[in-house]
C-alpha cells in the first residue's frame, strides 16, 4: 500500500476513533470549536424548525444549548417583542456570543442564563416550548434533563428536538421516542428523514 493511502487510512481511523470516544463520553462542544455549530445546517433548517415548533407571538420559549445563535435570533423574532426567548447554555461564552448578535439585530427579548440542563432555574409550568438542536446527546444524564424540561413546560407545551446525522451525539428517532416516553412526553410530529429531523413531543 502506498504511503498516501496509509496516511489517509490512519487519519480516517483517528477521526473515527475520536468520534466513537466522544459518543461514549458526551460533552458540550467547546466554544473554541464553535465553527462546528456555525456551519450551515442541512435538513434541520430554520424553516423546518418553524414548521414543527409553530411559534406564536407572545410565547415564552426556552432554547437549551444555544451555540452561536444559528436559530436563536430567528426564534426571538418569531415570538416578537411581547414574547421572550430564554437562552440556556452550559458555557457563558456561547451566551455572550448570541447576545452580541442580538444587540446587532436590535432584538431585546432574549434572556441568557448559564447552567446545567439537569437543573433548570425556571418555574414549573412556565414555558410554552423548549428547543434542543443537536444537544440532547451531549447531556450525560438525558433522563434528568428531559424530566426538568417536562417540569418547566406548561400543560400542553411542546419540546422540539433537532438531530443531524454526523453529529457524534446523534439521537435516533426511536431513542428520542423512548426517552421522551420515560419523561412523560409523547412524540407527536416529525419533519425530515433518518439523516436529519426535527421532532415535536408534547
Amino acid at each position: 500500500m502506498s504511503r498516501p493511502r496509509l496516511l489517509a487510512g490512519a487519519a480516517a481511523a483517528a477521526v473515527l476513533g475520536a468520534a466513537l470516544w466522544w459518543r461514549k463520553n458526551p460533552s458540550a462542544c467547546p466554544y473554541g470549536q464553535r465553527f462546528w455549530v456555525e456551519a450551515p445546517h442541512p435538513i434541520i433548517t430554520r424553516e423546518r424548525l418553524r414548521s414543527v415548533l409553530r411559534p406564536q407571538p407572545g410565547e415564552r420559549l426556552l432554547e437549551v444549548g444555544v451555540g452561536t445563535g444559528y436559530y436563536s435570533h430567528e426564534m426571538a423574532a418569531w415570538v416578537g417583542s411581547d414574547g421572550r426567548l430564554e437562552l440556556f447554555d452550559l458555557q457563558q461564552e456561547f451566551l455572550d456570543h448570541v447576545m452580541r448578535g442580538a444587540a446587532e439585530r436590535d432584538l431585546g427579548n432574549l434572556v441568557p442564563t448559564q447552567g446545567d440542563a439537569t437543573a433548570l432555574p425556571y418555574e414549573d409550568d412556565s414555558v410554552d416550548a423548549v428547543v434542543l438542536t443537536a444537544v440532547l446527546g451531549e447531556i450525560p444524564d438525558r433522563a434528568a434533563a428531559l424530566a426538568e424540561i417536562r417540569r418547566v413546560l406548561k400543560p400542553g407545551g411542546r419540546l422540539v428536538v433537532g438531530e443531524l446525522f454526523g453529529d457524534p451525539h446523534f439521537t435516533t428517532r426511536a431513542s428520542l421516542e423512548r426517552l421522551g416516553a420515560d419523561a412523560g412526553l409523547q412524540l407527536e410530529e416529525r419533519s425530515g428523514n433518518w439523516f436529519g429531523y426535527f421532532a415535536r413531543l408534547t
